[in-house]
């Protein structure tokens, strides 16, 4: 009986083997080919034309070095000491209109977290760590990074978020406030229907009950 057993495994191990091969590949088994095909690419083909209207800078993240959006100029109100001339601590008042009035924070529990987890009061020209180390706004993605630490490593390394262009060189990916509001990072819940479809007109028009 044991002899049957390994003469089954031995031969299911050579029809693995076999039907792995692909020989006008050139790789012997999926694990090849997965690593064959994830290097990095050194084609011809390019996304600078589709990248010549985006303003970016370009980052490092330990063994990668790509182009983020530049996010200041994004910023409608920045840059934050035209109002906030004095730290926020002497700014604070009771009959002054509340400033910020259209943002809500929706991020963390309230007990852990407030604005000034994240924004400087002291300079709000720049966010701050949880330890008080000054970020700049174009680096952001380093403040989400320290309690988004997973999403972090899968981001830089390429398989989290979106690229600004195209796939192909240079690379240029967009960071967390390209996607998330980052006061209230959660995605609200959609319909997986096509625009064009009858459903998906009849839900826009309140028919479907």
């Amino acid at each position: 009986m044991k002899n049957r057993t390994l003469i089954y495994y031995v031969v299911l191990l050579l029809g693995i083997s076999l039907f792995s091969c692909k020989e006008k590949d050139g790789y012997h088994s999926i694990s090849d080919k997965i690593e064959g095909e994830s290097r990095p690419y050194h084609g011809n083909l390019s996304s600078e034309d589709l990248l010549m209207d985006t303003e970016l800078i370009q980052i490092t993240e330990g063994e990668f070095t790509f182009l983020i959006p530049e996010r200041k100029g994004q910023i409608k109100s920045f840059a934050c000491i035209e109002c906030h001339s004095k730290p926020v601590s002497q700014m604070k008042g009771t009959t002054a209109q509340k400033a910020h009035w259209d943002i809500t924070l929706n991020h963390a529990n309230s007990d852990a977290m407030d604005c000034a987890t994240c924004h400087n009061g002291e300079d709000m020209n720049s966010l701050n760590t949880l330890t008080g180390k000054n970020i700049d706004f174009n680096l952001s993605y380093k403040l989400c990074a320290q309690c988004h630490s997973s999403q972090f490593e899968d981001w830089k390394g390429g398989a989290h978020g979106k690229k600004v262009a195209g796939w192909a060189p240079p690379r240029a990916s967009n960071t967390c406030v390209n996607c998330h509001n980052p006061h209230s990072p959660s995605f609200e819940t959609r319909w997986p229907v096509q625009y064009n479809t009858q459903k998906g007109i009849e839900r826009k028009e309140g028919l479907d009950h």
